[in-house]
């Protein structure tokens, strides 16, 4: 059994893995300093223990508190944990932006969900079907990066993060550097601006006079099978039409130059925004 330390437990992160973790045989202790939260932890037959009294304790602390909070909290936590602890935290913004505070006698891990595929066909239930974030029902993969310590402490933390994040099926081991590009750059600054982008469309073909539920039906099915024809689930092509309509129009919405966003300098000021920071030392 692990004695886990959930900082920030009352939260809407800490509370999705304070659930999870409730079904284990780990030993959890909360901290929660806000009433609020405090209040949704009752909710939960969860009683908030002090930070001074869980820390020391713990053989493993969670940080589930916002990026730009991190470096504050475990600056504050990080000589009260015990020597051979490791401290987790659930996105690489703060590592990568050296946040983190540092001691040579504990580990360091950071972890991200992936979110249940939008492939994953598996499921059955609607339960699984819907959860779309993962940590219910929907089966996902995670992403885990030892920033300090040995293969043992790597292994550990896996253990405790296949079960706050369950139900999980791939644990794929990164480096922080490679957490970064993934998200803010792939998932977010990328993806997201893209799918923005498409909901935008859709609101516009809307306004010259498409139903809106002929547009949203049209344009979610058609997602569907093109991502399935780009990333390979299918063996079928675009037809010429669509390999036209591409071509034509990839110099009117993007850049030519968008892969920029992969640069250094970008990534940097994008998460430097993120942790509250002007700039990054690193």
């Amino acid at each position: 059994m692990t004695t886990i330390a959930l900082i920030g437990a009352g939260g809407k992160m800490g509370t999705r893995l304070g659930d999870n973790l409730a079904k284990t045989d780990h030993e959890v202790l909360h901290v929660e300093p806000g009433e609020a939260g405090r209040a949704r932890l009752a909710e939960r037959g969860a009683t908030a223990v002090p930070a001074d009294e869980a820390v020391p304790r713990a053989d493993v602390v969670v940080l589930a508190v916002p990026d730009n909070a991190i470096g504050q909290v475990s600056a504050d936590l990080i000589p009260r944990m015990k020597a051979g602890a490791t401290l987790i935290v659930l996105d690489a913004a703060a590592p990568y932006a050296g946040q983190v505070a540092t001691r040579e006698d504990i580990s360091f891990v950071a972890t991200h969900p992936c979110h249940p595929s939008v492939f994953n066909r598996a499921e059955t239930t609607p339960e699984a079907q819907t959860d779309y974030f993962g940590g219910v029902a929907g089966r996902q993969d995670v992403v885990i990066a030892l920033i300090s310590g040995t293969d043992a402490d790597y292994e550990r933390a896996e253990q405790v993060i296949r079960a706050f994040f369950a139900p999980v099926v791939n644990a794929h081991r990164i480096t922080v550097e490679h957490m970064a590009l993934l998200e803010p750059v792939l998932a977010e600054t990328t993806a997201a601006t893209c799918i923005t982008i498409i909901r935008e469309a859709m609101d516009e073909a809307v306004r010259r006079g498409v139903p809106a539920d002929a547009a949203r039906a049209f344009i979610l099915g058609h997602i569907g099978i093109e991502l399935a024809i780009i990333f390979g689930e299918i063996d079928s092509p675009f037809s010429d039409g669509a390999l036209k309509a591409i071509a034509g129009a990839r110099s009117i919405l993007f850049k030519d130059d968008w892969k920029r966003v992969f640069d250094s300098d970008v990534i940097d000021a994008s998460i430097a925004e993120i942790v509250g920071a002007q700039s990054l030392t690193h």
